[in-house]
């Protein structure tokens, strides 16, 4: 169907001091018979697999995962003519990433967790909660599931935020399908300030657009999403009736997030933006409710069996409820001072991946593409687990406690490295072979219409990657070419990248896989997916209509 195209680049001869031919692949961006629609069909092939097998077939994500890298290398090898060699390294790069970072972090989270259940700390946290907020179930759905969260998000994303606040929604009487699903729904607005803002300065990088300039016009795009998100959860969990009985705490709650969050990113520094708003949200929701508590309803209250025990697993905790923050605060604290300090990049080295780096030619920047990991020993991963290891200490756990943690750890953990390092060998596969840039080159090629669908290119990217961050650096570049060539505001359309993709968070394989693991769901991540993807595809929508409005009426 397709032959393959190389392009001939000069490299230095040490020994010789000459120049010698060497063949670099060049992507091709309309691989099948000039036909930009069918390649496009083909080039989201391994997507729609994936999604139908588990959406629709309701198969674990490991084995959707493994059908679309399949698909995927079948079609990047015969349409668009990527030589074995190379499809193959790009999904080891792919693959080895996804183990170090990203599922370094969420292991050493998921550590975190499982010392506070082994520590009582917490359902010394759960307690807290029971305590110090309303008998509502609903109420502790807002607080915990966007506010809490959302600090989470802040410092450890990668589906750990997820998988903690889901497991105490659980243990709160909420059914482990709705817990799970509703947190991923919250788990969208913070996303693209996340991690001390990494997807905004990484976009940045990208793109060479002012990363404050970005960061911005990012808090413009999800303020309204902030504040409309605990509406549009409580109307989904407990109908519109309760959204009338509960509006002030669900304004009090998105709307000091939303206010924080433009005045943090526009006015002082992006990368606090997220820490700020949500910490600036659980304090102001919390205290609002010493003054406010909306009329008691029995169908929402937690029933006296989660009153009077917390789950066996947990133990029996007697001590002072407030001994349930102790890890996550620590957990702040470093990850702000590690950060600080700039601790990540001591040891860190750059990997140039044999057989793959500077071998592939990206026809669409007409530039080559490098394959660096950078090997990072004292990442965000190792702060968290330095997090997980002073919670041990303070909370004086005990040997055999310590390794029960370990061991739970490794047995939630394994299915979802898996699951995770098959998906972002796919993303990193369809990134070399030039399939994610046929994607982008026709939805960039919708003229007047890009600026509704851009949004959905950050989308694909996310739901790919399951990270912003990896969904910037995929196709920030290809927002800004596009939006220069249509004479549309570059920022405005790097910045659509970002937002766009966090609503594609809700449905990413790894989202949903780390969230599945601490849950009785194991193996069900297709229900999962079939319950999100409406409300993804939903926001997405209503994220390109401001998109729209901001390109065509406010500029």
């Amino acid at each position: 169907m397709h032959t393959s195209h190389y392009t001939v680049r000069p490299s230095s001869c040490r020994k010789q001091h000459c120049l010698e031919e060497t063949l670099m692949f060049t992507q091709p961006l309309v691989p099948v018979g000039n036909n930009l629609v069918l390649s496009f069909l083909l080039a989201a092939s391994p997507i729609i697999v994936t999604l139908i097998l588990m959406g629709v077939l309701r198969r674990p994500a490991w084995q959707a995962t493994l059908g679309g890298l399949i698909i995927g290398l079948v079609m990047a090898v015969a349409v668009w003519g990527i030589p074995s060699s190379l499809a193959f390294a790009s999904v080891s790069n792919g693959m080895v990433f996804s183990i170090l970072p990203v599922m370094w972090i969420a292991l050493s989270a998921l550590f975190l967790f499982n010392i506070a259940i082994q520590t009582g700390r917490f359902d010394a946290f759960r307690m807290w909660i029971i305590t110090h907020l309303p008998n509502d179930r609903r109420i502790m759905l807002v607080v915990l599931g966007f506010c809490f969260s959302a600090a989470l998000e802040g410092v450890a994303g990668f589906g750990t935020p997820v998988a903690i606040t889901s497991a105490l929604l659980i243990m709160l009487g909420f059914p482990a399908l709705e817990a799970l699903t509703y947190v991923l729904i919250f788990n969208s607005a913070p996303v693209a300030f996340g991690g001390l803002g990494i997807p905004i300065t990484v976009l940045a990088s990208i793109t060479g657009l002012p990363a404050t300039t970005l960061g911005s016009t990012i808090g413009l795009q999800l303020a309204p999403f902030a504040c409309l998100i605990p509406f549009y959860v409580m109307a989904l969990y407990a109908g519109w009736r309760s959204v009338k009985q509960l509006w002030p705490v669900l304004l009090v709650a998105g709307g000091s997030f939303a206010v924080t969050m433009v005045v943090v990113s526009t006015w002082i520094t992006y990368s606090l933006s997220n820490v700020l708003s949500s910490s600036i949200s659980l304090v102001a929701t919390i205290l609002f409710l010493k003054f406010w508590q909306p009329v008691p309803d029995p169908a929402y209250a937690v029933d006296e069996a989660y009153l009077a025990q917390a789950p066996a697993q947990t133990g029996h905790w007697s001590g002072p409820h407030w001994q349930g923050w102790i890890p996550w605060i620590v957990v702040v604290l470093v990850v702000i001072v590690w950060d600080s300090l700039h601790i990540a990049k001591i040891g860190a080295t750059p990997v140039h991946w044999p057989g793959l780096d500077q071998q592939v030619f990206i026809s669409l920047y007409q530039k080559p593409y490098a394959a660096v990991w950078n090997f990072e020993p004292l990442g965000t991963g190792t702060a968290i687990l330095v997090s997980a290891l002073l919670t041990a200490l303070i909370t004086r756990i005990s040997p055999q406690k310590f390794w029960a943690a370990l061991k739970t750890t490794a047995r939630q953990g394994w299915l979802a490295v898996i699951t995770v390092a098959l998906t972002i060998g796919l993303a990193f596969l369809m990134n070399y072979s030039g399939m994610t840039y046929t994607l982008g080159y026709a939805v960039a090629s919708t003229g007047i219409l890009f600026p509704f669908v851009s949004v959905f290119l950050g989308w694909i990217a996310v739901f790919l990657t399951g990270s912003d961050t990896s969904g910037n650096a995929l196709f920030g570049n290809l927002q800004v070419a596009a939006a220069h060539q249509l004479s549309l505001d570059p920022v405005l359309f790097a910045s659509a990248n970002s937002a766009g993709g966090v609503m594609g968070k809700m449905i990413s394989p790894q989202n949903i896989t780390t969230g599945v693991a601490v849950t009785s769901l194991k193996g069900q991540e297709g229900v999962v997916l079939a319950r999100t993807f409406k409300h993804s595809i939903f926001l997405t929508l209503l994220m390109g209509l401001v998109v729209v409005f901001q390109q065509y009426v406010l500029h």
